[in-house]
């Protein structure tokens, strides 16, 4: 049985909900394709892994589709101020009230912040939620594109948007190539409990190792990122929580005070930009398009981004004239998706380095930053977004 929909989004994580609320807000024909249908809010759920800072343009995002308020009601945390150092006396520091704001933005789990989005499907009469739902393939009948579910039901669109994460089935389809390298180093994500209460700061201590952050997360509970080999990483994820508390007791700096370890996970670091941004009726999102060093938390911001142009571009009658539309959306994303990517790798290498003559300038560098007034404030606001 075949369905035709103004458009078919596959992937119903927090980019590719908020494409498909956003068209149908429009009031577009739209069918989301998800494998997984979230879990429901418990407040006594330990927290997630994964979790994102989001800029205060994200959250503008949110509030147009209506979906912020929900987020808000869970468990979010505040950041008002952002450290990174190499030497400790070689600090920059950032902090709202720099710019007159109340927050920098808010650390949150991401699955909280993709259920915010998904509560507001029921007030969208044009969206139909394809969850759980297993495509078997993708195919091309009289110039549209269609999406083959394994229960027989087929979803036909002249526009099809893959945001279905890095390893896009999408993207492949559409027979979009990457641009990719490993980092050859690992990233570990290790939530804490924390004796002080929640914390307004996040920091990153940048060693020739690689570098140790610290999210606060709501309440008495925190995010630890440890960056290292791979062959360290699977070390230590062998651990016992006891022994990794001291390890990290032995590696990281003690700002965060007394903790007391509660989960762990880790992933390979790689950097990844799509060579195009759609093909033939195809747009690709988020992290389908690109993928970046979690270094600044900015990986959903960025898809966020595109979230934001894509509804632009594709707005009025912008859906009528695809290939335009995506020829726009990719000449207003692309150029700053790859400078994060770019900005984002050249910080990484030079503060994971221990030739002494780097050394020297990279703290020169921080303190002058420190100090730079005006300089540094732009590179705030554009971190946020604003």
């Amino acid at each position: 049985m075949m369905e035709q929909f103004d458009a078919v989004v596959v992937g119903g994580g927090m980019v590719g909900a908020a494409v498909a609320l956003g068209l149908a807000r429009q009031g577009r024909e739209v069918a989301l394709v998800e494998r997984d249908i979230p879990k429901a809010y418990d407040a006594e759920d330990p927290m997630d892994l994964r979790v994102s800072a989001i800029s205060p343009a994200s959250i503008n995002l949110l509030e147009t589709l209506g979906a912020w308020e929900a987020v808000r009601e869970t468990r979010v945390c505040p950041y008002r101020r952002l450290e990174t150092w190499d030497n400790p006396d070689c600090r920059l520091r950032f902090s709202s009230d720099e710019l007159g704001k109340d927050e920098l933005g808010y650390i949150i789990e991401n699955r909280l912040i993709q259920l915010g989005v998904w509560q507001q499907f029921e007030s969208q009469a044009t969206l139909k939620v394809f969850a759980p739902a297993v495509i078997e393939r993708f195919g091309k009948e009289d110039g549209t594109q269609c999406v083959y579910l394994s229960d027989g039901r087929v979803l036909a669109s002249r526009l099809l948007i893959g945001a279905d994460g890095a390893n896009s089935r999408v993207r492949d389809y559409a027979g979009i190539g990457l641009t990719a390298w490993d980092y050859r180093q690992h990233c570990m994500l290790i939530n804490i409990d924390t004796e002080y209460p929640q914390q307004d700061i996040t920091w990153q201590w940048f060693t020739p190792d690689g570098p140790r952050s610290f999210l606060p997360l709501h309440g008495h509970h925190g995010s630890l990122v440890w960056y290292d080999s791979p062959a360290r990483i699977r070390q230590l994820s062998s651990m016992s929580n006891t022994q990794l508390e001291a390890e990290i007791d032995a590696h990281f700096p003690h700002e965060m005070g007394p903790f007391r370890v509660t989960g762990k996970g880790s992933f390979p670091l790689v950097r990844r930009h799509a060579q195009r941004y759609s093909n033939d009726g195809i747009i690709i999102v988020g992290d389908a398009a690109h993928t970046i060093n979690p270094l600044a938390g900015q990986g959903v911001n960025l898809g966020f981004k595109d979230v934001d142009v894509l509804l632009d571009v594709l707005a009025g009658d912008g859906i009528q004239d695809i290939e335009g539309a995506a020829k726009r959306y990719e000449l207003r994303r692309r150029p700053d998706n790859l400078l994060m990517q770019s900005g984002m790798d050249v910080f990484y290498k030079t503060f994971s380095n221990s030739l002494t003559p780097l050394n020297v300038l990279r703290n020169v560098g921080l303190k002058v930053a420190e100090n730079s007034g005006i300089l540094k404030k732009q590179v705030l606001k554009y971190a946020m977004g604003l």
